[in-house]
């Protein structure tokens, strides 16, 4: 084999790696779109659209009888000066999802409620969307003042079954978080 054609062999070689990470990288990450922070009668609330698609191996462990858990943490703050940002409310929200094989149909759990899907699709829709969420009292917050929210929407590996826990530890399909930041002011 003469020299060009191994350069072509080696940098083929190289870009056909780098499909395969990036294409990895991309399957396993979440979007968060249309951040948007609102006010009702007496309280800040939070909607966002999570865009993402289940990396293959998280899709079969649920295929399997794996529950898996989503976790929403919005926390906000007020910025000073003089010592470190002073955080005014914290609010989580959880979502299980699990596939029942004997019905073959998907399952949401969100507190109390639960509702039945026919695909993961429809049950990942549900999953994905944010609407009216209650982060924060409107009482909480001084008028004129400026306040930061740090919004964070992850795969919850940490309620999976331990034996699983140990087993996926550094692997990258199972790391689907993000995270985004909201600058607010004047919500009085």
């Amino acid at each position: 084999m003469d020299l060009p054609a191994v350069g072509r062999l080696v940098r083929a070689f190289l870009l056909a790696c780098w499909c395969v990470w990036s294409g990895a990288a991309l399957a396993a990450s979440i979007q968060l779109r249309d951040v948007e922070v609102g006010r009702s009668e007496e309280s800040v609330v939070l909607g966002f659209q999570a865009e993402f698609v289940l990396p293959k191996a998280v899709e079969d462990a649920l295929l399997r009888g794996v529950p898996l858990h989503f976790a929403a943490e919005a926390t906000t703050y007020r910025p000073r000066w003089y010592w470190r940002d002073e955080r005014i409310a914290r609010a989580t929200r959880t979502w299980r999802l699990a596939y029942q094989p004997l019905t073959r149909r998907y399952r949401v759990t969100f507190g109390s409620l639960n509702q039945h899907y026919e695909s993961l699709s429809e049950a990942l829709a549900a999953v994905r969307s944010v609407s009216r969420w209650r982060i924060a009292d409107i009482g909480q917050f001084d008028p004129g003042e400026r306040y930061y929210i740090e919004v964070r929407y992850r795969l919850d590996t940490s309620q999976l079954p331990r034996p699983l826990q140990i087993g996926i530890e550094g692997q990258a399909d199972w790391d689907l978080s993000a995270e985004s930041t909201v600058i607010v002011q004047d919500l009085q």
